[in-house]
């Protein structure tokens, strides 16, 4: 996995160098190699809610050893977590709200429509909610408002009572038959030029079974708990729903004098970084600090 805008990650920590890091999406530690190489963080304490990642991340992070606490859960507890650690505050916080090509890769995880799998799109294994479990069982209007809310999309009152009907007469358990009854339900002229039909459904379904927007409105409020005074707060995120969540929190905070928001438009990737890695198109990077 290619971690996104490293380099303006690690020049937007610069003030942080050596203090104690929290990476709320771990994920494969791309991120993290990158801050552990350039800014020498006296502890490095990365969560994942996903157990396969941090396995990945252990092997590529063992020559830090004990500098680098790597913990199974959710950002949005990370008072708890550090409570455990015996951690009093942070100097600096980061999420990456992507989903990893661990995931998106990863054998049965069913975030893709690439390849034929079972609809699962659990981040943490250790939950009951599965997409398929979502498919079958939510209402037509339910479907409905998390398409439209969740993935933007113009076809969600179609594309609900499709599914509607296709369950009917069988479940949809696999990823490829949730994305052709998407791919019919929008007509051929309107489907986007740059990306699957189903993208957005999928994109919906993911939020949906991770709760990933109330995630982030919890992660935001308690990372800043953890900060310290002049710690910094970064956060990527790659769809309009979680950027406009972190920008009105940044404002908001600024509003009441908690500290100041550092980028005043948010930073993307270059040209040059899309060019290798067409993933980044999208990655937004907002940061706070803390006052």
């Amino acid at each position: 996995h290619v971690p996104v805008m490293v380099s303006e990650v690690v020049h937007y920590l610069e003030p942080c160098r050596e203090g104690v890091f929290v990476d709320g999406t771990l994920g494969g530690g791309g991120h993290a190699l990158a801050i552990l190489e350039a800014l020498e963080p006296t502890i490095y304490v990365g969560i994942d809610r996903d157990e396969e990642a941090l396995k990945v991340a252990a092997e590529h992070l063992a020559l830090y050893g004990d500098r680098v606490r790597l913990v199974h859960g959710l950002y949005s507890q990370v008072e708890g977590i550090l409570e455990e650690l015996g951690i009093e505050g942070v100097d600096a916080f980061l999420l990456d709200l992507g989903l990893s090509s661990l995931q998106l890769e990863g054998e049965g995880r069913g975030f893709s429509f690439q390849k034929e799998e079972p609809l699962d799109m659990r981040m943490d294994r250790r939950q009951e909610l599965t997409a398929a479990r979502v498919v079958n069982t939510y209402s037509h209007g339910e479907l409905e408002r998390i398409f439209r809310e969740y993935g933007e999309e113009r076809w969600a009152k179609k594309i609900a009572r499709n599914i509607v009907d296709t369950r009917r007469r069988f479940a949809i358990t696999t990823t490829t038959a949730l994305a052709q009854v998407v791919e019919w339900s929008i007509p051929k002229k309107f489907h986007p030029k740059k990306i699957h039909p189903a993208t957005r459904v999928f994109q919906a379904l993911r939020i949906e079974v991770n709760k990933e927007l109330e995630e982030l409105e919890k992660g935001l409020e308690a990372g800043l708990e953890v900060l310290k005074p002049s710690g910094r707060f970064l956060v990527i995120s790659f769809h309009s729903l979680e950027d406009g969540i972190v920008k009105r929190a940044f404002r908001e905070w600024e509003r009441e004098g908690l500290g100041e928001v550092i980028t005043k438009k948010p930073v993307t990737p270059s040209a040059e970084e899309v060019e290798e890695n067409i993933r980044s198109r999208s990655g937004k990077l907002r940061v706070f600090q803390k006052g």
